[in-house]
């Protein structure tokens, strides 16, 4: 565990490995950096491996841009067997003999895809009455959840392995259920399924490319230079644009001061001064109010 050299705001991309819950893996991440404060940009179901965007200290702050990002997925269906969880988790609820030509799946795809009703898996996280949603169906009370508008940019099928099996990729907005896709996409086709397989491939900007696994982020910590292995915090605002102030305008900012700004454009800006993170400010009428400050070096 890292000590006096301990980083203290950035982000960690974990290759989460399936089994642990998302919170145990920021547990983890927050003991193995000595971080004070630790949150992550979108939970994965046990189940899931992949990206887990780790925010420290003051990234934590940044994490909002995360959770309203865009998520990309790759999963794997097994036709024929539905689940009580709708993953490879859940007891068996139910059988079917029809399995799906690859003709028919392509056909159906387009119905899941753009803006659509979804209804959220019973073992998820969505509160109902003020419970959530998986408590009750443990406790044996599954609730009957109401549906909601989701997005989904891009659903793809990618692999047929064998007649019960097959392998999608799928880029959706936030509150999509992988699960509940699978489950309605077999119902469309006569059948029913479970995801065998899920793993995230991107979280808003960070890719698998960037993700490291729980044992070698413990390795690294004991020897390596924490540039090794943080990601700024700057890097959960990719697209958000940037303006530069003076050092007196961005000491005004920090302490709450609306300051005059050369801006065409109103919205939300990522303000720096000297090349360093300041604020998110929200730029109208030609004067920036901050919205986010950031203390980098507490």
């Amino acid at each position: 565990m890292l000590t006096e050299h301990a980083p203290r705001h950035g982000w960690v991309i974990v290759d989460k490995p399936a089994g642990p819950t998302s919170a145990a893996v920021v547990g983890r991440v927050k003991r193995l950096t000595g971080a004070r404060k630790a949150g992550h940009g979108g939970t994965l179901d046990p189940l899931a491996t992949g990206v887990l965007a780790v925010a420290l200290g003051e990234a934590t702050k940044t994490v909002a841009f995360i959770l309203e990002g865009q998520k990309t997925y790759r999963f794997a269906v097994r036709w024929g067997e539905s689940r009580s969880t709708d993953d490879a988790e859940g007891e068996v609820t139910g059988t079917s003999a029809v399995r799906p030509a690859g003709g028919a799946i392509v056909a159906a795809l387009s119905r899941f895809t753009g803006r659509i009703a979804q209804v959220p898996p019973v073992y998820s996280a969505v509160k109902h009455g003020g419970q959530r949603a998986y408590a009750m169906a443990r406790a044996g009370r599954p609730p009957v959840l109401a549906s909601r508008l989701v997005d989904v940019h891009r659903f793809e099928l990618v692999a047929q392995p064998n007649r019960d099996a097959a392998s999608f990729v799928v880029e959706c907005g936030k509150g999509t259920y992988v699960r509940a896709l699978a489950r309605d996409l077999a119902a469309a086709l006569g059948t029913v399924a479970y995801v065998a397989e899920i793993r995230r491939i991107r979280a808003g900007p960070f890719g698998e490319d960037q993700a490291i696994s729980l044992e070698k982020l413990a390795t690294l910590g004991h020897s390596a230079p924490p540039e090794t292995y943080l990601l700024p915090v700057e890097a959960a605002l990719a697209g958000i644009p940037a303006l530069a102030l003076t050092g007196s305008q961005a000491e005004r900012l920090r302490h709450g001061v609306a300051v005059p700004v050369n801006s065409l454009n109103d919205g939300t800006v990522c303000v720096t001064a000297a090349g360093r993170l300041v604020a998110l400010a929200e730029v109208t009428g030609c004067k920036a109010r901050p919205v986010r400050v950031f203390d980098l070096e507490a």
